[in-house]
């Protein structure tokens, strides 16, 4: 019996580890990565149905239009179920004042897990590879980022009640992906944006690691993949510590305005006191990509206090009274 191509044993040890066996939504742009997780999870070992689904986000006109159209024809041919959907993300973005590409995420993710639901399936796969890993993490890092941001992308998260997100490609290279797709003679779409300079991506992508690669250290890409992997298990021992704190210090609300106690959180280290109040920022659905070091800074500070009172992003404002710390969003129009 013929052993299956690298890139589909890579896929099928990627969903071992991710605790998946059924069925699958295949995330599929009509990119290079994304078409070669379809191909590899078509020709995987003991896999349920699969169903791939297709955002049209309608912000690159007939280019958009053509990347639908290039993979309905390639699942017709693969004789696969296909669920495409169009959205003015640019729109919806505009009439929420939010980033463009936050908003896309978003609903991008929001429809996958909307498919699972109605497909009947538990998981959505993306077509995310080591580079990519390498690139967010290299971005964080440039940005500031603590052990939180440094464990990159996830290889498995809840997407929504009953669905799991997993990254299947996340140990492949993304030569390895073209080596893959060459050897079937696969076409594949290219997304114009991703050559766009202007967005710091991109110049990550297409200068800095390739430069990296060349004059510092040919395996930058596996450096960085396995400090994200070094980044998730010493975090996660710091999130089981920042729970337990907040377990322990967190006294019933006062109406809307959540109270901690202040002595114990004085007692505990502040990095651990930090990352508590990310947990209770994710908690509360408060605005996460506005909060900097500064700000988590300043609200260690006030937690431990060493400050009175501080405002933060959001309309959320904490401040130490006696031995207690409140922390609440102000009521607008007030």
């Amino acid at each position: 019996m013929r052993r299956p191509p690298a890139l589909v044993c890579q896929v099928e040890d990627g969903l071992l580890r991710c605790g998946v066996s059924g069925g699958l939504v295949v995330a599929v742009s009509g990119g290079p990565d994304s078409v070669a997780l379809l191909r590899a999870l078509r020709d995987a070992r003991g896999l349920g149905p699969l169903v791939a689904a297709h955002l049209n986000h309608q912000l690159r006109g007939a280019e958009s239009d053509a990347d639908e159209l290039f993979v309905r024809e390639l699942c017709d041919r693969l004789s696969m179920t296909f669920r495409s959907q169009s959205l003015d993300v640019r729109a919806v973005a505009l009439a929420e004042g939010a980033n463009l590409e936050g908003v896309a995420r978003r609903l991008r993710y929001d429809w996958f897990a909307r498919v699972a639901a109605e497909e009947g399936l538990g998981a959505v796969a993306t077509g995310h590879t080591a580079d990519d890993q390498a690139e967010t993490v290299l971005h964080r890092l440039l940005r500031g980022t603590g052990l939180r941001g440094l464990r990159g992308i996830a290889a498995r998260r809840d997407l929504a009640p009953g669905v799991v997100l997993v990254r299947p490609l996340l140990t492949a290279t993304r030569a390895e992906v073209m080596a893959y797709l060459n050897a079937m003679d696969q076409s594949y779409r290219q997304d114009s944006t991703n050559l766009d300079p202007a967005f710091t991506r991109n110049r990550i992508r297409h200068h800095l690691l390739p430069l990296l690669a060349a004059e510092y250290n040919p395996e930058i890409i596996a450096v960085l993949t396995r400090l994200a992997d070094q980044a998730e298990a010493a975090y996660a021992a710091e999130e089981e510590q920042a729970r337990a704190l907040l377990a322990a210090a967190e006294l019933p609300r006062a109406g809307a305005v959540l109270v901690f106690d202040g002595e114990r959180l004085t007692a505990a280290p502040r990095h651990q006191v930090r990352e508590m109040f990310r947990l209770v920022w994710e908690r509360e659905g408060w605005s996460m990509s506005a909060m900097g070091f500064d700000d988590w800074q300043r609200v260690a500070a006030v937690a431990r206090g060493a400050a009175t009172a501080t405002d933060l992003a959001g309309g959320v404002r904490m401040r130490c009274v006696g031995r207690v710390v409140q922390v609440g969003r102000e009521a607008r129009g007030e």
